[in-house]
């Protein structure tokens, strides 16, 4: 039963290094999609496809469903490429730069909006409510309404630093001081 297992797989191996020699000889052919196949069977064809300088995928949501994609390594996919084959969806590259073009459009507009005016909080509830006991209901109320991001949270400023040294200046003296602790140890080991 071995026996047979291992012939099935040599032959597997030759058949799909015939088809991926002859991929690579097809000027025209930029990827190529193979049937459904187990585990056993990618594995090898992925190891063929490497030695034969190429790129492999596999895709496909279940065991009986994967499948294997070459790509001749100038064709290489990008990114929203392999997205879409694993979403299981047909690669178009038109769709794709025309999403991407909107994508940046509206980041754009994005960025331009934020730049325009400062974002109006509303917190999403009413704050009122539960500190009123604390503060008393009209304060509250009114700090519910002005929530404001602190936009020095932090942050710490250089006055109020104690040490101001450099990481490689605190580093440096640690250095010294250990260099001086094994020459004071080394010296008192000495003399005694």
């Amino acid at each position: 039963m071995q026996e047979h297992e291992k012939r099935q797989k040599v032959e597997f191996r030759k058949r799909m290094e015939k088809e991926v020699s002859d991929f690579i000889q097809d000027s025209t052919q930029t990827k190529k999609k193979f049937d459904t196949m187990g585990k056993i069977e990618r594995s090898i064809l992925h190891d063929v496809v490497e030695v034969a300088g190429l790129t492999s995928f596999s895709f496909g949501e279940d065991e009986e469903s994967r499948y294997v994609m070459i790509f001749k390594k100038e064709f290489a996919p990008s990114d929203e490429e392999l997205d879409a084959y694993r979403k299981g969806e047909a690669w178009d590259p038109v769709k794709a730069e025309e999403k991407k073009r909107l994508k940046e459009l509206a980041q754009r507009e994005a960025e331009a909006d934020a730049l325009r005016a400062p974002t109006k909080v509303n917190p999403a509830t009413d704050y009122k409510d539960k500190y009123s006991h604390l503060i008393g209901k009209v304060a509250a109320k009114d700090a519910a309404h002005t929530l404001q991001a602190n936009k020095s949270y932090g942050c710490v400023p250089v006055a109020n630093k104690r040490d101001t040294r450099s990481i490689e200046e605190a580093m440096n003296e640690i250095r010294a001081k250990k260099r001086l602790r094994t020459e004071d140890g080394d010296a008192a080991s000495g003399s005694s």
